[in-house]
């Protein structure tokens, strides 16, 4: 076939929303119990609804939980592990009520812990079974009017028969309780205000009593954490030691019950827990199986004399780990690869996919491959990203003619890119459009200098990071200088605002509820992020000026190019006078700004059809603000001071 020569950004492409939506089927929270692997399914066609999958050792599955319960956890807002089994017994928090649920085979779900007022939802989290099977011990949050919520770990029998029992209590933030094989202990992690769990944290232990008068705790002692030191997953090995992550020499390293370190190296064992029950490493027999990430992407190995010798695996990127019998179980993918859910034999390689990836099959032709950067930023700084150029079978672009570039800014901030293979990465690059993904200042995996980089330069050494990997790219010709985006979500949104007003490398930007004024932010957050910002930007009130001297909505004069907002209507984390109130100042500034609000949607979006008009307004903007036609056929955009928006080419 001859290529059609057509600009780029007009180029037409097979991967529509339907096809990029329907990959995005996902699978999380790997449990093995007996011969049956348990998992979270979030289904994109049912409005992305949480699921408990039950699969049977011959590959058959079975759905545990069917609405009206849906497996969801919103504690700490960001919520996570919500789900334990024990035998072919699940417990979960459920959504709509927050109550911990009982499913056993051929009986009636049954709720194990009060029931609140929906103004007053108790909430839980993390839950880990005795082994005995007769207490849930998990993470609790209580509301107080006009305050935050008290967390604690408290005991729940598994059968209802007792109102819960408070373990551990006193601390601001509490996550990971996990019982000693043999019954007789529970570690834990805490932390407080102001600090995030990865700044500084602590593993704790108690003996655990579960006499006549119910479980409790006594003796409960610091084994490691503290002022500098961040504590992630807490777990015992089959013998009864404990274990953890430590970021105690600048790298989240594994380290046992004495302190020791397993595997000293350059590389992360873990991530920023921003959601419950991360498990990058778990124990077969007496193999202490990991996985760790480093530039070079994740890999997965055995930890055993204190090095890792990883074993060979086609995948770029690992999630979480189970045991299923002898063999491991975890997803992965590759940048030809979505993600799938595989068992290994850590011991053979011997390697089975459960659960193939969900992606349609797409010609080759029209997927974009990853290319590593690294460019110089800031002061002597380095950074990093993912390149993505322009590739469609079909078409080729004008002679001379250079692309429009996306570039994307991940939330956290703390977050970090990978290479999987992503249909809506290849949505915009088959259509003729570049994507730089950025690990700005500030990300996760690459220790802790790197991600503490960003403390006290939040709105600056991100911004400035993420300008520069545009120049970067300009400066090598991969893309028109005259046709660069940011867009990013929550504190990517921020970013990107910020990009808008103190930069002028960005000709558009997309912001998708980010924070707009950093004074009423730090006033209007839910409690695990309420005091994070102290540490980005600085003690408040006492930095008042410098949290003036960063909110974009303070600095309109930089506001010079169209700003599309997208914003969820009960968004908590991020409330819609956020989005609203930029909007309305661009309003009245006379630059071109669009305003989608999406009605029932919260920090993140889960509706499918707002997931299509997001991804189809976006590229009607795009198309508007770069003077390019898409091939698809999309409804305009309402977008106020249009008319300074440039004119489109003849159709």
């Amino acid at each position: 076939m001859i290529p059609v020569v057509a600009p780029y950004g007009s180029w037409r492409s097979p991967i529509s929303t339907t096809l990029v939506l329907g990959s995005w089927v996902s699978r999380w929270g790997f449990i093995g119990s007996g011969d049956d692997l348990y998992w979270i399914e979030m289904r994109p066609e049912d409005d992305f609804a949480e699921v408990v999958v039950r699969r049977s050792p011959d590959g058959t599955t079975a759905d545990v939980t069917t609405p009206p319960l849906v497996p969801r956890t919103t504690l700490h807002e960001y919520g996570g592990r919500c789900h334990a089994v024990h035998g072919d017994i699940v417990f979960f928090s459920n959504f709509p009520d927050q109550r911990v649920w009982r499913v056993a085979p051929d009986a009636e779900p049954i709720p194990v812990t009060p029931e609140y007022p929906e103004e007053a939802q108790v909430r839980y989290a993390d839950p880990d079974v005795s082994p005995d099977g007769r207490w849930i011990v998990c993470v609790r949050e209580t509301p107080v009017p006009d305050g935050e919520g008290v967390a604690e770990i408290v005991a729940v029998p598994t059968d209802g028969s007792a109102a819960p029992k408070v373990l551990a209590a006193g601390r601001d933030f509490f996550s990971a309780p996990r019982i000693s094989p043999d019954g007789s202990r529970l570690a834990w992690v805490c932390w407080d205000h102001p600090n995030m769990s990865f700044d500084s944290s602590e593993v704790r232990v108690a003996d655990l009593d579960t006499g006549d008068g119910g479980m409790h705790t006594s003796n409960a002692a610091l084994v490691a954490g503290g002022p500098d030191e961040s504590i992630s997953q807490p777990r015992w090995s089959p013998a009864g030691e404990l274990h953890y992550v430590s970021d105690r020499t600048g790298w989240w390293n594994l380290y046992n019950e004495d302190g020791e370190p397993l595997a000293p190296t350059e590389a992360e064992f873990t991530s920023p827990d921003w959601r419950f029950g991360q498990t990058t490493y778990v124990f077969v027999d007496d193999a202490l199986v990991a996985t760790w990430s480093d530039r070079g992407g994740s890999h997965l190995g055995i930890v055993a004399d204190g090095r890792v010798r990883p074993l060979d695996l086609p995948y770029s990127t690992l999630g979480g780990l189970a045991v299923l019998g002898d063999r491991i179980v975890t997803s992965g993918a590759s940048p030809t690869t979505g993600i799938e859910v595989i068992a290994l034999d850590p011991e053979s390689g011997d390697l089975e996919v459960i659960a193939p990836a969900s992606e349609p099959d797409v010609d080759d032709r029209y997927l974009s491959q990853p290319q590593p950067i690294e460019f110089p930023t800031g002061e002597s700084a380095v950074a990093y990203g993912f390149f993505y150029p322009p590739r469609n079978g079909e078409h080729e672009p004008p002679e001379g003619e250079l692309p429009p570039l996306l570039v994307f800014a991940h939330g956290g901030p703390t977050g970090q890119t990978d290479t999987a293979f992503n249909l809506m990465t290849n949505y915009w690059t088959s259509r003729g459009i570049a994507i730089v993904d950025v690990d700005y200042r500030g990300s996760s995996g690459y220790g802790r200098e790197y991600r503490r980089s960003l403390y006290g330069n939040w709105g600056v050494a991100d911004v400035e990071d993420c300008a520069n990997a545009a120049r970067f790219l300009a400066a090598r010709c991969d893309v028109d200088q005259t046709r660069i985006a940011i867009l990013g979500a929550s504190a990517g949104g921020y970013l990107a605002l910020a990009a808008l007003a103190f930069h002028d490398v960005f000709t558009a930007g997309v912001n998708a509820f980010g924070v707009s004024d950093l004074e009423f932010f730090v006033r209007d957050t839910h409690k695990l992020e309420s005091h994070y910002v102290d540490r980005l930007i600085g003690p408040w009130p006492e930095a008042a000026d410098v949290y003036r001297e960063r909110s974009p909505i303070h600095h309109l004069d930089g506001f010079t190019c169209p700003l599309m907002v997208l914003q969820g209507s009960e968004d908590t984390a991020v409330p819609p006078s956020q989005s609203e109130m930029i909007v309305e100042a661009l309003r009245v500034k006379g630059v071109p700004v669009a305003y989608l609000l999406f009605e029932g949607e919260g920090h993140g979006f889960r509706k499918i059809e707002n997931h299509v008009r997001m991804i189809e307004a976006m590229l009607w903007f795009f198309g508007r603000t770069f003077g390019f036609r898409p091939a698809d056929e999309i409804p305009p955009v309402a977008t106020d001071n249009e008319e300074r928006l440039p004119p489109l080419p003849p159709a």
